[in-house]
């Protein structure tokens, strides 16, 4: 069916079940937090007093639910205050989709008001940049961004839309795809096809360095942490994650496998740590 473009550009987020937004509204954008609004209902937007906190926002939403993040930001200085965000959330494997608008195709590297280079900028900080110039791509580049953002390791993916893209009298063809089967559509098929979309398994061998670094620091604070933490693994696994919690250590949201588990806990229990 036919719909506003920047509809489906909201449809996508939903597909993605995205239900919170980060960001900060300016020129080239308004056209976007114009549909935002009437997805108020389905997508709450958190907006912040400047971008680089609302890509930080989008950072520590990600961390915390173990979904993907999402900020948006305008062309220009908008886009080159979400720096900072991008580069941390590069380096600590976040994964989050900034999206920005830029100047009109026609103006586009013409040193117009308000452009920057910013897919050039984030090159080096992201897993992969897109500046989307048909709108009849939006569907297709949308389902890729959240695909390569949370696949493998993590990290940030930046979305730059030129701003003729999103007037409001440009409709494309979109059909509603839910994310556990939109892998298989589009470009996103042939990408599944030529790399390995998938959490890399652990490596055994980085786990047994860890184990030996750990038994020959001399950390007292830490020596007594791991003596909980095999007397825990000798009770059950629901303590192990109460004494990280406790000690404020990272617990992520999807728990080790069973064999990682035995693993590291036969480590514990054969007295290596």
């Amino acid at each position: 069916m036919k719909i506003r473009a920047t509809a489906a550009i909201m449809e996508c987020l939903l597909e993605q079940e995205v239900d919170t937004v980060f960001g900060y509204p300016g020129g080239t954008i308004l056209n976007l937090y114009d549909e935002l609004y009437n997805y108020k209902d389905k997508i709450h937007h958190v907006l912040t007093a400047h971008e680089q906190g609302a890509s930080h926002a989008a950072d520590g939403y990600a961390r915390s639910t173990g979904k993907v993040g999402v900020c948006f930001a305008t062309s220009g200085p908008g886009a080159t205050n979400l720096v900072t965000g991008i580069a941390t959330a590069y380096m600590d494997s976040s994964p989050i989709v900034f999206i920005t608008c830029n100047v009109t195709e026609q103006t586009l590297g013409k040193d117009a008001f308000q452009e920057v280079d910013i897919t050039g900028i984030a090159m080096p900080i992201t897993k992969a940049t897109y500046l989307v110039r048909d709108a009849q791509t939006i569907p297709d580049v949308m389902r890729q961004a959240f695909a390569v953002a949370a696949t493998g390791r993590p990290g940030p993916v930046l979305i730059d839309f030129v701003k003729n893209v999103t007037f409001p009298n440009v409709e494309i063809d979109y059909e509603f795809v839910p994310w556990t089967e939109n892998r298989k559509c589009g470009s996103l098929k042939s990408l599944a096809d030529s790399h390995d979309l998938k959490a890399p398994e652990p490596n055994i061998g980085d786990i047994n360095t860890l184990v030996d670094m750990i038994a020959q620091s001399e950390n007292k604070e830490l020596k007594q942490t791991l003596k909980q933490i095999r007397n825990a693994c000798e009770q059950s696994q629901e303590e192990l994650y109460q004494i990280a919690r406790e000690k404020s250590y990272y617990v992520p949201a999807s728990k080790a496998t069973e064999e990682e588990v035995a693993h590291v806990k036969g480590l514990f229990t054969q007295g290596t740590l």
